[in-house]
């Protein structure tokens, strides 16, 4: 028995060599093995029959006696063998029959689902919810990077199953919106990378919160980084599947390594790589790579989209629905998105940029050869990479041979097969990623002021705005932060930009009298930040000991006083008198 396996655990998993002809290894489904003759109840059958699923696969025909019978499982298996079906279809049998009962109590859920990714727990849920529903079971996500109003919402109205992620789950615990005191069974999947994003100490406080009666599943690929502490902690009697590697589905998948001359004969192979029909998955380092990536191919009449930690959710949703839709072929990934993208018929996996350690090259390998299907693995090694490269596939126990090509190598061009015809760019504001909703943009409190500054000046460019907007001026409106008066447009009054005037326009004054070009406002950056002062250091010390007040550059730029600031071109009142401005 493996050093890493409990030693509580019953072993269910026989080995291939088996050597009576009369006996199948469990992990080898005989030609008549379905889910009927598992025992998956009539409702359910039918909802699979209704997508094609009739046949299980073999962590399938392994778990589902066991956990159909209520018992804790232990289920060992590379990403693609069929995971989510094996613990989705005992939750809604067991929920919808032998635990049905009771009323659907608010904030009281039945089953718990722990995933470590929000792609990985939507894709779960729409796997689990067709099931759910044959019962009248409900399910919802709980995930962060997006509002809590509507899981909260959710919530109130009663559900039966939750598939969350670790984080937001305690979130809600904390605000006392969802109970776990309920929960009959409880699923973690993929515990190894919960374990590798440090999620372990939430996880093992949530699941301290369940019953200790309940059916608990876990899955996992391996037992290492504090997923054994788990399993010997919340898992009792469990029976261990474990998928025999000769017979997964992931054995159909074939690796391939390409030596190249440079940086420039990369940039071409990579292009030439995602030329095919077929859908791709590229895989990046870095966050910028992986975007810069994806537009440099979209441009190239290859529509990609990208996915990484720096987009907001419903551009994850819209970019990964593109490319599960096939309106985008090629999928630019980084490492935090590969264990969360679900897609079938990925046939070629490209490692741009080789990981950094085995599990990362296993885990993005995984996207393909998924559900049985055949697929193909290249990782692209620039000259330097050999050593690294070659150590990573020892301990990703991958056997193959280099082969050093260019773009027109035929073992390139038998890996890309047909190419796919060239696509027009959209208009940016079309592409995903872009225009309403901020997809794609950095959402932070600096980039958007950032943006704010940059559209004022180019609003100003174009004509300006009208009274009080940011960022140039119309006839008669006010010069908004860092603004410059459009062709043929008026100077704004008391505005902080520039205030110069419009080509053929005609110049107003400000309050002060003083015609507004002659202004010398400080940039809108700086106001921006606060309104540092931009006087020489003498200038500034006359001024405070003769009790001037500084000026605000937020206020300031709205051409108003307020609290005895000092604003630029216009009259103020300090201690009950007037005194006009310096007209910096």
């Amino acid at each position: 028995m493996p050093a890493d396996i409990p030693h509580t655990a019953t072993l269910c998993a026989y080995p291939a060599e088996a050597t009576d002809p009369g006996i199948l290894p469990r992990n080898i489904p005989m030609s008549d093995t379905t889910f009927r003759t598992l025992g998956v109840p009539t409702p359910l059958l039918d909802v699979l029959a209704k997508d094609g699923k009739t046949e299980p696969f073999p962590i399938q025909s392994d778990t589902l006696p066991d956990t159909l019978a209520g018992r804790d499982v232990l289920g060992r298996g590379k990403t693609g063998s069929g995971k989510t079906l094996a613990f989705s279809i005992p939750m809604a049998a067991r929920l919808g029959g032998a635990l049905a009962g009771g009323s659907r109590r608010a904030g009281r859920i039945l089953g718990l689902v722990l995933a470590p990714t929000r792609e990985l727990a939507t894709q779960i849920n729409a796997t689990l919810e067709p099931l759910a529903s044959a019962y009248g079971l409900k399910t919802t996500t709980i995930f962060g990077g997006v509002s809590q109003n509507r899981q909260v919402a959710a919530l109130k109205d009663g559900v039966d199953i939750v598939v969350a992620c670790p984080g937001r789950l305690e979130d809600l615990m904390k605000q006392g919106f969802v109970k776990l005191d309920a929960v009959e069974i409880t699923v973690i999947d993929e515990a190894d990378h919960m374990a590798d994003l440090g999620f372990l100490p939430v996880v093992t406080r949530i699941l301290d919160k369940t019953p200790q009666g309940g059916q608990r599943l876990l899955f996992s690929a391996t037992l290492d980084n504090g997923v054994d502490k788990l399993v010997n902690r919340f898992l009792q009697n469990e029976v261990l599947h474990s998928v025999d590697e000769a017979n997964s589905p992931v054995a159909a998948m074939t690796h391939h390594v390409f030596y190249t001359e440079g940086v420039d004969a990369k940039k071409e192979l990579v292009r030439t790589l995602a030329s095919g029909t077929g859908r791709r998955i590229l895989f990046m380092r870095t966050k910028h790579h992986a975007k810069k990536l994806a537009q440099q191919l979209t441009a190239q009449g290859i529509p990609a989209v990208d996915l990484h930690g720096n987009l907001s959710q419903p551009a994850r949703d819209r970019n990964l629905a593109a490319f599960a839709s096939g309106a985008a072929k090629v999928l630019v990934a980084t490492d935090v998105a590969a264990r969360g993208v679900h897609v079938d018929d990925v046939e070629l996996v490209i490692h741009v940029d080789p990981p950094m350690e085995h599990k990362a090259y296993l885990h993005r390998s995984g996207r393909t050869a998924r559900a049985g299907a055949e697929g193909s693995v290249v990782t692209i090694v620039l000259p330097g990479q050999e050593k690294d490269v070659k150590d990573l596939l020892r301990k990703a126990a991958i056997t193959v041979t280099p082969v050093k090509v260019s773009a027109t190598s035929p073992e390139v061009t038998a890996l890309v097969g047909e190419v796919a015809a060239y696509v027009a760019p959209a208009p940016k504001s079309e592409q995903p990623g872009r225009g309403q909703g901020g997809g794609g943009r950095s959402q932070g409190a600096n980039a958007q002021r950032k943006r704010a500054a940059r559209d004022a000046g180019q609003g100003a460019a174009h004509g300006g705005s009208g009274q009080g907007g940011q960022g140039g001026s119309g006839q008669g409106g006010r010069g908004g932060r860092g603004g410059r008066a459009g062709q043929g447009g008026q100077s704004g009054q008391g505005g902080q930009g520039a205030g110069r005037s419009g080509q053929g326009g005609q110049q107003r004054t400000d309050r002060s009298g003083r015609p507004a070009a002659e202004r010398q406002g400080r940039p809108a950056g700086d106001a921006a930040r606060g309104g540092r002062d931009q006087r020489p250091a003498r200038e500034q010390g006359a001024a405070q000991a003769s009790g001037n007040p500084r000026t605000s550059g937020r206020r300031a730029s709205h051409g108003g006083s307020a609290g005895g600031k000092l604003m630029v071109g216009s009259v103020v009142r300090q201690n009950g008198g007037q005194r006009r401005s310096s007209g910096r």
